[in-house]
């Protein structure tokens, strides 16, 4: 582990606030306890979250994608979000019976902005909300009520420094390695990570929904 002469380490937040200076008019009163009518639209807008909660085992972050609006706005202090088949892994769903206290990231390709929600999740099977988000003739497992606390857009600045929505040169190689290739590696082979990353593509499309 990297030494750090404890005279550099950061322990207050009047540590913080020198470092940082004032916090601007803009960034507090962005900030509400509903979901404003422009931040629904964002929402509405975006086809991809990431959904942040906490447990006893620790913290937990997670994607969640569909088309654009895949998570309603019920009402200006209520969300609801549908939990479709994955790796059955459902460590967010662990962490919510014991926790629920979540954060949301929504991302909307091509905008710079993105928006923060935080709240607590209730998980559901209720047949009606499951229906609500049926997609081609599947239902999720089930749907998560979000009660919404606090609602912020965030700043453009990191999607800029990354530059994450600009194209793609067509003959960009991967910097990645492939699912395959980390699952060989991570099980001294005893997964084929050739045959793996060979059906993976079509095991995914046959088990989106």
């Amino acid at each position: 582990m990297t030494h750090i002469a404890e005279q550099y380490v950061v322990n207050t937040a009047e540590q913080l606030a020198s470092l940082f200076g004032e916090v601007g008019e803009a960034s507090l009163k962005k900030e509400v306890s509903f979901v404003h009518p422009h931040y629904r639209a964002l929402i509405e807008a975006s086809p991809f979250a990431v959904l942040a909660t906490s447990g006893p085992d620790g913290l937990d972050t997670s994607p969640r994608g569909d088309p654009p609006g895949f998570v309603i706005v019920q009402d200006e202090h209520t969300l609801l979000i549908p939990e479709r088949r994955g790796n059955n892994r459902v460590d967010s769903l662990r962490n919510i019976l014991t926790d629920p206290r979540v954060a949301l990231l929504f991302l909307i390709p091509g905008v710079g902005e993105t928006l923060r929600v935080n709240g607590r999740a209730r998980i559901t099977t209720d047949p009606d909300l499951l229906q609500r988000f049926s997609m081609e003739g599947n239902l999720p497992k089930c749907v998560l009520i979000v009660k919404v606390e606090t609602v912020f857009f965030q700043c453009a600045r990191a999607i800029q420094r990354s530059k994450l929505w600009q194209p793609i040169a067509p003959n960009a190689k991967p910097r990645a390695p492939s699912a395959g290739t980390m699952l060989a590696a991570l099980t001294n082979e005893q997964i084929d990570g050739e045959k793996y990353d060979r059906e993976l593509p079509s095991r995914q499309w046959a088990t989106l929904y």
